[in-house]
């Protein structure tokens, strides 16, 4: 591979790693800091993403668009749609036991998928959405990668920042404590039910602004692209490897999985080559990504039950920050 295609390959590389530490640290926010079991990521992510294409893309006779909204906008709209989707969701679903909640938000995100696949007149159907804008349609090639990517972790930063002020903030030690023990905090006075609206709501806010983030990146997305292997469990894995309740595992986690989930489609493939991989098993490629996937979150597990980065007790904040 020649030096430019390596460095493209690694500006897209820290690209998808930039959008899913968002997806992570919001998933942080709910089961790390409150332990509210979500599997519906996906359907928060896809929200977002096509929130931003209807209001910033290009107008189109086969689904709603064209209002031409600015990109900011745009990523303002989809944590704003994710957020009210996630207080509908968290209303109907809060006094829920976290396995209950799982089945639920299961459900949420298979009724989002299908109606991104059925309702063509607002998402185009399985034909998706194209030609969604990236904020810089005037840099062409690496230079347009380069400055996206830098969007990208301004936005990482930003989100991690929120989330390290949060985790040291009386708020997020009650969510801490109700997932400790419940009643305990509600004999404290404590009104348990809103704080964990709160923190579901913000937690999708954030998978809403990855949706975005992500859509404005590939310029392109389907019913397809929010598969819940690929929008779900890739993003619990990077949480659990990385260290749920520790902001930095989960941008750690976010690297990590990313890079083998990356590398090993090359593996597969080099083995395939040199013929240490069979035919039949070179075509299950898919698979046994996934195998690895699991094998490496079953190694961490074992020898790290914590995570790469485990939970630790919060510092109090300075007033003078």
């Amino acid at each position: 591979m020649e030096l430019s295609g390596l460095f493209s390959y690694l500006v897209f590389f820290l690209s998808m790693v930039s959008v899913y530490a968002v997806l992570v640290l919001g998933l942080n926010i709910q089961w790390g800091y409150n332990g509210q079991l979500n599997i519906g990521v996906a359907a928060f992510f896809a929200v977002g993403a096509y929130t931003t294409a209807i209001a910033t893309g290009p107008a189109s006779e086969n689904y709603l668009g064209g209002f031409g909204l600015p990109f900011l906008v745009g990523l303002i709209l989809a944590m704003v749609v994710a957020g009210l989707l996630a207080l509908l969701v968290g209303l109907i679903t809060v006094n829920l036991r976290s396995d209950y909640l799982a089945i639920a938000t299961i459900g949420i995100a298979e009724i989002v998928r299908l109606f991104l696949k059925n309702e063509g007149w607002l998402t185009n159907g399985v034909r998706g959405i194209s030609s969604i804008p990236s904020p810089f349609d005037e840099l062409q090639g690496i230079a347009e990668g380069m400055t996206y990517l830098a969007i990208l972790l301004a936005f990482v930063g930003g989100v991690y920042w929120i989330c390290q002020r949060l985790f040291r903030s009386p708020w997020a030690r009650v969510l801490r404590a109700i997932r400790a023990n419940e009643d305990a905090v509600l004999a404290a006075g404590k009104n348990v039910l809103l704080f964990r609206v709160e923190a579901f709501v913000l937690g999708s806010m954030f998978m809403g602004l990855g949706g975005a983030l992500y859509a404005h990146f590939v310029g392109f997305i389907s019913p397809s692209a929010f598969d819940p292997m690929f929008a779900t469990f890739v993003v619990w894995v990077m949480l659990i490897a990385g260290g749920s309740g520790n902001n930095r595992g989960a941008l750690l986690g976010a690297l990590v999985i990313w890079a083998v989930w990356t590398l090993s489609s090359s593996m597969i493939d080099i083995l395939a080559d040199i013929g240490l991989l069979p035919d039949q098993l070179a075509t299950q490629a898919s698979a046994l990504r996934i195998f690895l996937i699991g094998l490496l979150l079953e190694i961490i597990l074992l020898t790290r039950r914590e995570g790469l980065l485990p939970e630790r007790p919060p510092k109090a904040i300075d007033r003078a920050d």
